[in-house]
């Protein structure tokens, strides 16, 4: 059974908006034009989109989320939103380019989320995506499975919850299905978190909810604090806590002549 995150899109926004303002980055790289049409995949509560849509671009908006998407819809109305699969989605028009921000280590199926990707943009079309990259969020993960693993919470602490791949095995895989990729780099990018005293714990509550299905709530603050209490000598510095992100961030362009098609 595919396992679906119930997101809380109001946190999401209060306490995790380095996820947009990390994006506004990326939206250099897609450099979007007047009508453009643009897919925004995993677009969140739409503030990337908003932004991309302010360039003149026909922009939509999908996420796997629906609570993110109905947040979206209520804070820009003048933008389309859906509810979909980065794995298995179907538009009747292709896009001139599709932008992904922090969401496609979310796709265990990566092989047919590019795919799809590939399918949907036009000849000469671009890809500009940045996700969760090998080794990323390593300190929290490792100990929160060791957290779970010591309370009897075995199945919980193997969740296999998110696809973090090096340079080559996901260019390859772009590759493969036909995209040229042009860019690529791979890079610690240390993220401080908002709140100096639960940081960590709110980390975890927000994307990391799926860990702790089964586990009674009493039980699974006390393995969030506990969490955050081992990794205090790695990620707590000047007054802050920062999670051990690494980014893998990837331009790639459908061939004019796509043999793929």
């Amino acid at each position: 059974m595919k396992q679906r995150t119930v997101w809380n899109a109001q946190l999401y926004d209060q306490k995790h908006a380095f996820v947009a303002e990390y994006g506004k980055g990326l939206i250099e790289w897609l450099a979007p034009k007047p009508r453009e049409r643009i897919l925004d995949l995993g677009c969140g509560t739409g503030h990337l989109a908003h932004t991309i849509a302010q360039a003149g671009c026909e922009v939509v908006g999908m996420d796997a989320s629906a609570e993110m998407v109905e947040q979206a819809r209520r804070a820009f109305p003048e933008l389309h939103f859906e509810v979909g699969d980065a794995a298995d989605f179907s538009f009747t028009e292709p896009f001139d380019a599709i932008f992904s921000n922090a969401t496609l280590h979310w796709v265990l199926d990566y092989q047919a989320a590019i795919a799809c990707m590939y399918r949907h943009l036009k000849p000469g079309g671009r890809l500009v995506l940045e996700m969760g990259g090998a080794g990323n969020i390593e300190q929290i993960i490792r100990q929160l499975r060791t957290e779970l693993q010591n309370r009897g919470y075995r199945s919980q602490s193997e969740l296999q919850l998110w696809f973090f791949p090096g340079i080559g095995t996901y260019t390859s895989a772009l590759e493969a299905a036909g995209f040229q990729v042009e860019i690529a780099q791979h890079y610690d990018r240390p993220t401080q978190l908002q709140s100096s005293a639960h940081g960590v714990e709110d980390w975890l509550s927000m994307f990391a909810g799926a860990f702790f299905e089964g586990v009674p709530e009493g039980k699974a603050a006390e393995i969030r604090a506990q969490v955050q209490a081992a990794a205090r000598p790695h990620l707590f510095r000047d007054g802050h806590w920062y999670a051990d992100y690494k980014r893998l961030r990837v331009m790639a362009v459908k061939p004019l002549r796509a043999d793929k098609d």
